[in-house]
């Protein structure tokens, strides 16, 4: 969604906008709500927060105290991730 890079499913975090209104990460994948991904690295997670198409992207706002909550869980996560290598061109 932030930087528009094609990733395996594995290499994305499931981020949902609950029925409540609440943002948060879905490690299930399966909560019912309005979904966006990201990549799993810190600078997509930088990107997406700070310029607003996560809220676009859920069709709602994100509240300050959830946005606080996904800034620390990017904060755990790798500035980039290893470019995939396409096994057509192998």
């Amino acid at each position: 969604m932030a930087c528009r890079t094609q990733r395996a499913k594995r290499d994305l975090v499931r981020l949902v906008r609950l029925p409540t209104g609440t943002v948060e990460v879905d490690s299930t994948g399966r909560k019912a709500g309005r979904g966006a991904y990201l990549c799993a690295q810190a600078s997509c997670w930088d990107l997406g927060l700070k310029k607003d198409r996560l809220a676009r992207a859920l069709r709602g706002r994100v509240l300050p105290e959830d946005q606080q909550q996904l800034l620390a869980y990017a904060a755990t996560l790798p500035q980039t991730l290893p470019v995939a290598s396409d096994p057509a061109t192998e």
